[in-house]
């Protein structure tokens, strides 16, 4: 398999743009790596909620009013629970549950999550390559003015209120990224990497947290490209903005860009932020304008264009 381009991708916002990229490349040619770092055991399963939420949005199966989840969803499993009273703070649906069930059993039995990942995307129809970052365990850890928290405590069980002084990616610096991703990354085939936009400190820092695939990134041969997940100031999704205050950032486009530094070729900036265009060029990288909310599946597939239209450009510039 030899892939042309590669997407980085979170959850919901992420999945949005890897779903673009589905429909307008081959599915031969992109494999999308997400996020694993908000993986966590919860009832006794092994939950992965960025996985699935990439996988069911690939598969056209997603709860787009929710951003995860299945559509059509029942609750009953939830109902029993908590009239039992069982940990109710993190919703699992009744289809859902199966997945997580299934999982845990095949990991349990020495299966990969990257086996167990592929053969639920294909049974689910996903035709491109979907890759959790490793197979090794990492785990976000916010420090809060509540105490230190497991990302889902403060992302689900706290709905992100806490006051966040400090993310910490435990298990990173010893993870051995997808063995995949590594061999698209130092393959001369490889024509793109997209970094989707996800928020980058809790979705896209757990990939970089790892020496061996942040080095790949920052020196393979292909144009990276990141997305600007703010827009105008403003997160499009999550709490990136609030996260950025209380690390004592800007909530700016170009601070984004700033994250990205050493490791993107290119950024795009919403339309709203065309004046940002010279903060991006000053951290080193080239800078593209495009309308970049997606509330569609045609502006989906629009940005995923752009996107590849600005990573080829960058490319033949290179040559």
């Amino acid at each position: 398999m030899r892939v042309r381009v590669l997407a980085l991708c979170g959850g919901i916002g992420g999945a949005k743009l890897a779903l673009g990229l589905s429909h307008v490349l081959p599915p031969e040619d992109l494999a999308i790596l997400v996020n694993t770092g908000d993986d966590f055991e919860h009832l006794g399963l092994a939950v992965s909620p960025d996985v699935d939420t990439v996988t069911y949005t690939l598969a056209g199966l997603n709860n787009t009013e929710l951003g995860w989840g299945l559509a059509g969803e029942t609750w009953a499993f939830m109902d029993q629970l908590r009239l039992l009273g069982g940990e109710d703070w993190f919703n699992l649906g009744d289809r859902d549950l199966a997945l997580h069930v299934e999982r845990t059993r095949r990991l349990a039995a020495g299966e990969s999550l990257s086996a167990i990942t592929a053969d639920v995307a294909r049974r689910l129809g996903v035709a491109p390559a979907l890759w959790p970052m490793a197979d090794d365990p990492v785990r976000t850890v916010l420090d809060t003015d509540e105490g230190t928290l497991a990302f889902q405590r403060y992302f689900v069980g706290r709905r992100a209120q806490p006051a966040v002084r400090a993310i910490a990616y435990q298990g990173a610096q010893t993870a051995r990224p997808n063995p995949d991703a590594m061999a698209a990354l130092a393959d001369p085939a490889l024509e793109a990497v997209i970094v989707c936009p996800s928020n980058p400190w809790l979705s896209i820092a757990p990939l970089l947290a790892m020496p061996a695939l942040r080095d790949a990134l920052a020196t393979t041969a292909a144009p990276v490209i990141a997305v600007s997940p703010i827009v105008g100031g403003q997160a499009i999704k999550g709490p990136t903005a609030k996260l950025m205050e209380e690390l004592g950032l800007p909530v700016t486009a170009s601070a984004v860009a700033g994250f990205y530094a050493g490791i993107a070729d290119g950024y795009v900036l919403d339309e709203t932020d065309r004046a940002l265009q010279s903060d991006v060029a000053a951290l080193g990288m080239a800078a593209d304008v495009q309308p970049t909310v997606m509330h569609d599946l045609a502006t989906k597939e629009a940005l995923a264009r752009a996107v590849l239209a600005f990573a080829e450009r960058l490319r033949r510039a290179a040559a």
